[in-house]
């Protein structure tokens, strides 16, 4: 099928932006943030984990020299990612939190420039000036109510944490199938999660509560354990599989191009179940960040 990849980013995109209303609707009701990634990431890993080994188990064999590789793609490209990006939206609106983490091209190539010391093309600058002055058009400082500096210092290092999924996800997916690497993913932040965090402490209030939706669905309700499964399934498994299956046709560097359309994605939805609306300077401001995104990640491909 011509652009399959493009079509499963899309709709991974979609995938993600949809869970992460859910997680908005937890995070408002003080759900902590990263209680919320240790439910998502343990019960993605059992589902994951009971399919692969009801198909083919041989696909969790791995060797010595990716062992590391698979540990840090899941405790940082897994469970910082998530953790962050949950700890963000309390703060911040949905579609900012995510327009900053897809900064990440920005930061690759700033590693590749001033660590690796690569040339860098002009593009480079062009994409931070414009990524930079649409932050600076979002927050709308001169106005005096600029965003959240907690909320923005924590969608930065979620940025940080992107950058390494996406490299380490291109990296081991040309040996591993998509499906190995993202049960292996999760499974490593489930673990984490679980020896940072014991399960005999968790608030599991959090599942059989009821929250009130908001938004355009303020007028109805759902339980805790229903947001979660929502989360799991629709904004966790189903798009990290499509991601990872992508990435291993187009590219760590194209995918998370087409990536960007998630906070597009996420603001429109936002906006329609969760009130979150923009004004016309915000709305200039996102498009310009995510022309800053598109520039610096095509100057990144000249240089990795």
């Amino acid at each position: 099928m011509k652009h399959r990849a493009e079509f499963l980013l899309i709709s991974a995109s979609m995938g993600f932006a949809l869970g992460g209303i859910a997680a908005k609707v937890l995070r408002e009701a003080n759900m902590d943030a990263f209680r919320l990634t240790q439910i998502r990431t343990s019960s993605a890993a059992l589902i994951l984990l009971a399919y692969i080994l009801l198909k083919d188990k041989s696909q969790l064999k791995a060797t010595r020299s990716e062992i590391k590789d698979l540990i840090i793609f899941g405790v940082i490209g897994i469970a910082a990612v998530t953790s962050f990006y949950f700890f963000a939206i309390k703060y911040l609106y949905v579609s900012v939190a995510l327009i900053i983490e897809f900064t990440a091209p920005i930061w690759i190539v700033l590693y590749l420039k001033f660590v690796k010391k690569k040339s860098v093309p002009p593009t480079m600058w062009v994409g931070i000036t414009f990524a930079f002055s649409g932050l600076i058009l979002i927050s709308q400082i001169w106005s005096g109510s600029s965003l959240h500096p907690l909320g923005v210092f924590v969608a930065f290092l979620d940025a940080l944490a992107l950058a390494l999924y996406f490299i380490f996800a291109d990296r081991l997916s040309q040996t591993r199938s998509s499906i190995s690497l993202i049960t292996w993913g999760m499974s490593v932040a489930a673990i984490f999660f679980a020896l940072i965090l014991p399960w005999w402490n968790f608030p599991f209030e959090f599942l059989t509560d009821t929250y009130s939706l908001q938004g355009e669905l303020s007028a109805y309700s759902a339980p805790g354990w229903a947001l979660i499964l929502w989360i799991v399934v629709i904004g966790t498994v189903i798009p990290y599989l499509l991601t990872v299956t992508a990435i291993r046709e187009l590219s760590a560097s194209t995918s998370s191009v087409i990536g960007m359309i998630e906070p597009v994605f996420a603001g429109a939805i936002a906006w329609w179940l969760l009130s979150e609306a923009f004004n016309t300077v915000q709305l200039i401001g996102c498009c310009v960040v995510l022309i800053g995104i598109y520039f610096a990640d095509k100057a990144r491909q000249k240089v990795s």
